[in-house]
């Protein structure tokens, strides 16, 4: 099942029809059983449209400090143009799984771009001759890894429509905007026909995408398999209020809790799209790395930066690309210089960060990186320093190289999308890009701005525990996942590998970090083995941990730009780790 069943009232009661064909306005959002059918629910005739939504402006609780960072608003919902057809009682958008972009040229532009996903339709008995639609919706941002999950809904009949209903009522952790908050609205809305010579083509393509989800049961199915309580603080020691969802892996089944917010369960959590934040550097410099090194031989990884990227400083020369994938490029001098014991953290924000963060092309970002940072006096792999910047540049040297083997047009995340992500089921993978003059996407940060849903992170993370093979087919370079996975040749975060040449996962407890990869020390109850576990962390407290026998934790979180006086840990709880291990001892 990939949404969960509404066990309250019909939504007409929460949105009646009269109020959604005039447009009334709300001072609230309501509860989220309005956005999916009850069990009352009848079937509703079949849609094919072209829906033309019109921006309007938002509400906001609370009202937002600094509503437009970098000079859009995110008070604005975005002008549309979104297609979508049904398939039963299915509402699938064309456009699922992608970035949309803002349409037209308003006076002043919204803040967010959106990312549908598949809904339902039904038909209720006080709403006549109308029949319903709702879908999930992600509103995200090109210029950060923030996403606000929300709801729509609309009614429908022989191609007329109502307006746009909307509410955004859970998120990932904020950074440009600084604050949590929920957002409502309504737009207006008008229907144009399909593209009927499209529709079986496009409902076979729906109809292959579902079926390569992961078979997913619900949390109560996974606890009967287990003692009571067994489950107890699973994704701790966050503390349950930073919570979005939660999903642990067993078997090949994904098993998901709900995703609680203010106004109920959220309707649809497999539908759900998450800003991971640095995540994403578990996903795209290895995996691209890993799979260049299938195709051409592992002598990629040693391909040097400055050979790729021009007009860098001098030592980007001795740069290896698995430096930056380690981040340990030696570069970034902003901070101390101390390195026995070692900050990993030392200077992190300094160097103008926002400035470049928000630089939005990437001749900017490299402009930046050469004016505020510099070298550090160590070499290179030695010194575990955490810099995006690494990882930034590392993606476009990854992606100078895929163009240099395979031709001006080739890209490295499109690379990824048909050679890695789609033979494992990944249909889509919306990720930031930078902005150029012209118009135009430049590449996708490697940094940071992966959108994935529970299903995605799944998969990505049985990938690397089958050693990069799927059905038979190797995808990732075979011996060198499995160096990968067991930390050799990790660092140490807390020493420079100048001075203490001991291998950093040879001592347990260390805090040791390899290819974008942290990775966390445990002792198995039943083996009493150490286990350095591949742990996958994003801000907000986003983590994806791989444990033995394929199981697979993932925690998505918004624990980021806390209220005073919050905190994100409760020491005292349980970790992951120790849940997991109770459910099945390793």
């Amino acid at each position: 099942m990939w949404f969960s069943n509404c066990l309250a009232g019909p939504a007409t009661n929460l949105l009646p029809a009269d109020d959604m064909l005039h447009g009334k306005s709300f001072d609230k959002p309501v509860g989220n059983t309005a956005f999916a059918p009850a069990k009352d629910a009848h079937a509703a005739p079949a849609l094919s449209a072209v829906l033309n939504v019109s921006g309007s402006t938002m509400q906001t609780q609370p009202a937002l400090v600094r509503p437009t960072p970098d000079g859009r608003d995110a008070r604005l919902f975005p002008a549309l143009r979104l297609e979508v057809f049904t398939l039963g009682d299915l509402l699938v958008p064309v456009e699922r799984g992608e970035m949309l972009h803002e349409q037209g040229a308003p006076a002043t532009l919204s803040y967010w771009r959106v990312i549908p996903q598949f809904g339902r339709v039904w038909h209720e008995a006080a709403d006549g001759e109308w029949s319903r639609a709702a879908l999930p919706l992600m509103l995200v941002n090109d210029t950060e890894n923030h996403a606000h999950q929300g709801l729509a809904t609309f009614l429908y009949r022989n191609g007329a429509v109502s307006g746009l209903r909307f509410q955004f009522v859970q998120q990932s952790a904020p950074y440009l905007l600084k604050q949590q908050f929920v957002m409502w609205g309504s737009s207006a809305m008008q229907a144009a026909p399909g593209d009927a010579t499209q529709l079986e083509a496009r409902r076979a393509t729906a109809r292959t995408e579902l079926a390569d989800r992961l078979p997913a049961r619900t949390w109560e199915e996974l606890a009967k398999q287990a003692s009571p309580g067994t489950l107890s603080g699973f994704g701790g020691p966050l503390k349950p209020q930073w919570m979005v969802v939660a999903a642990l892996v067993r078997e090949g089944t994904l098993y998901y809790q709900e995703s609680p917010t203010a106004y109920g369960p959220y309707p649809y959590p497999l539908e759900m799209r998450f800003g991971v934040r640095s995540v994403m550097k578990s996903v795209a410099a290895p995996l691209s790395l890993l799979h260049l090194a299938q195709a051409y031989g592992p002598y990629v990884l040693n391909l040097h930066i400055g050979d790729y990227v021009k007009g860098l400083d001098p030592k980007f020369a001795r740069i290896r690309f698995i430096d930056a994938a380690n981040m340990a490029s030696g570069f970034g001098g902003v901070g101390t210089f101390k390195t026995n014991p070692n900050d990993g953290f030392d200077g992190y924000l300094d160097g103008d960060y926002d400035a470049w963060y928000m630089a939005p092309s990437n001749a900017g970002k490299l402009r930046l990186i050469n004016a505020k940072l510099r070298p550090f006096p160590w070499e290179p792999g030695t010194v575990w320093r955490y810099r995006d910047q690494d990882f930034y540049l590392l993606g476009v040297a990854i992606d100078a190289f895929v163009k240099s083997v395979r031709g001006p047009d080739a890209d490295a995340w499109e690379m990824l999308k048909r050679e890695v992500f789609a033979p494992i089921g990944i249909h889509h993978a919306p990720a930031v890009r930078t902005r150029e003059p012209d118009g135009r996407d430049g590449p996708v940060w490697f940094n940071a701005g992966y959108y994935p849903s529970l299903d995605d992170l799944a998969k990505i993370a049985l990938l690397y525990q089958h050693l990069g093979a799927h059905n038979g087919q190797q995808l990732l370079h075979r011996q060198l996942t499995a160096d990968l996975l067991a930390a050799r040749d990790a660092l140490d975060k807390n020493s420079d590998a100048s001075v203490d040449h001991s291998p950093a996962n040879a001592q347990p407890g260390r805090e040791i970090y390899r290819m974008g990869f942290h990775f966390t020390s445990y002792v198995g109850s039943r083996s009493h083995t150490h286990y350095y576990l591949p742990t996958m962390s994003g801000s907000g407290e986003n983590e994806v941990i791989l444990f033995p026998n394929d199981l697979v934790s993932i925690r998505m979180a918004k624990a980021a730009e806390l209220p005073p006086g919050e905190t994100a840990i409760d020491k005292s709880s349980a970790t992951t780790p120790q849940v997991v291990d109770l459910l099945a001892p390793f």
